[in-house]
């Protein structure tokens, strides 16, 4: 009995300490920059092969590292730890340096300032061509509302990695506790890589972010990356390390706001839009409102729209709408896209709107979807607001033509089997006389 009762509490103590075991690797290893645990290694560890299968941003250099690197004549990575893999800095224009500082949990957001944002990727397998990642897709998500503090989130996702998905965030902070918000700048998405987005990089498309994602759907937003094409994928080891970057703009809230909203016009539905959908020929209806939301008079209070291409203004259409012009003041010139107009001085409270028209015209439409945005701006003193709305075109040109000139062939067909057959019907009548 005395000899069951030793080995039930020996068999216990080992189920224990394996727990304890198990226990303190798992929290070990645990990654710290995302919510996805998964384990971690050192850059020794890395190189001598101790990661066996495809994973992302999993290396975290400790303080024997650079010692063994020295020794086997290897440089440093450039990424300490690679759960913090997003990024940002200020859009210096400098890619070497000081300028080119990466805040990776936290950064002071600067009043008007640009801000890169980067979202590395490496594939941690040392197997290069033989552990190549499939499907390898990411995304950001930048908060549209105003807060004192932003977090932006970046995701990576592989069908074939473990995990799967992987995310990292970087907060951004106000000056002194003031409201703020984070402008995508359209445009900014690019993937570098030194394989065929080397040099200046591939441009991606703006849906990659929340704010450039016209159908609000989340699966809409994962953009697929790759090495030598867009195709997901990525081969392991540092040789094959992508990069992809955004830009946001920091606008602090000041005692104004503009609205941006859009319509078709001549349409039954008269309810101003943040998008719309229209076809070439289509004139459309834009209206820019500024509200003074301050307890003082605003001087000298201007609007300017920036309509981008395949829109175009209609001369004479912009009218003012206050307090003084309930029905609308007309502009004789087209200053509202180019140089802005100047409306005047507001009172606490009170507001203005400039409406006019643009016709959707086909300068440099692509064939199928074209998402067009177009931004409305308000300037009081030094500081300049802005917002946007879209009008989504479908392009079928490529379509209509084929479908009409397959109409004219089917139109020629029928006519030759009804001039056959009548010659047909003739000779047949000409046969029956004889």
């Amino acid at each position: 009995m005395k000899k069951h009762i030793k080995v039930a509490v020996l068999f216990m103590m080992g189920v224990i300490c394996l727990a304890s075991i198990i226990f303190v690797r798992v929290s070990v290893f645990a990654a710290e920059g995302d919510d996805f645990s998964r384990a971690l290694y050192s850059y020794q560890q890395a190189n001598e092969g101790a990661v066996d299968h495809i994973t992302f941003n999993s290396i975290k250099v400790v303080d024997t590292d650079a010692a063994w690197a020295k020794k086997n004549n290897l440089e440093m990575p450039l990424l300490g730890n690679e759960t913090n893999f997003v990024g940002a800095r200020k859009n210096t224009g400098i890619n070497a340096g000081s300028g080119n500082v990466w805040e990776g949990t936290e950064i002071i957001a600067e009043d008007g300032e640009t801000y890169l944002l980067r979202l590395y990727v490496h594939n941690d397998s040392a197997g290069g061509m033989d552990a190549v990642a499939e499907d390898t897709k990411v995304r950001f998500y930048v908060p549209y509302d105003s807060a004192s503090s932003q977090t932006v989130n970046g995701y990576l996702i592989s069908s074939n990695a473990t995990p799967t998905e992987y995310s990292d965030t970087v907060v951004f902070k106000s000056e002194d506790g003031i409201p703020f918000s984070l402008q995508y700048i359209y445009g900014s998405a690019l993937l570098e890589n030194g394989g065929f987005a080397k040099g200046d990089g591939v441009i991606l498309p703006d849906s990659i972010t929340n704010q450039g994602n016209p159908t609000n759907n989340v699966e809409d937003e994962w953009t697929l990356i790759g090495y030598d094409a867009l195709d997901g994928k990525i081969p392991g080891c540092y040789k094959y390390i992508n990069y992809v970057s955004i830009m946001v703009r920091v606008v602090y809230d000041y005692e104004f706001t503009v609205e941006t909203k859009v319509r078709l016009a001549n349409s039954e539905n008269e309810t101003w839009q943040d998008t719309i959908e229209a076809k070439v020929g289509d004139k459309v209806e834009f209206q820019i409102q500024y509200k003074n939301t301050s307890n003082y008079t605003q001087e000298n209070v201007a609007i300017k729209d920036v309509l981008p291409s395949n829109l175009r203004y209609v001369d004479g259409s912009a009218k003012l709408y206050n307090v003084l012009y309930p029905n609308g003041a007309t502009f004789t010139e087209g200053a509202i896209v180019t140089t802005g107009v100047r409306i005047g001085s507001y009172t606490a409270g009170s507001n203005a709107a400039i409406r006019f028209t643009a016709e959707v015209v086909n300068d440099n439409l692509v064939d199928v979807s074209n998402t067009l945005y177009n931004w409305g701006q308000v300037g009081v003193g030094a500081k300049t607001l802005q917002d946007d709305a879209t009008v989504h075109v479908q392009n079928d040109k490529k379509f209509i033509i084929a479908a009409a000139i397959l109409s004219l062939l089917i139109i020629v067909c029928l006519t030759a089997i009804i001039v056959l057959f009548k010659k047909m019907l003739q000779q047949r009548q000409c046969r029956n006389r004889l």
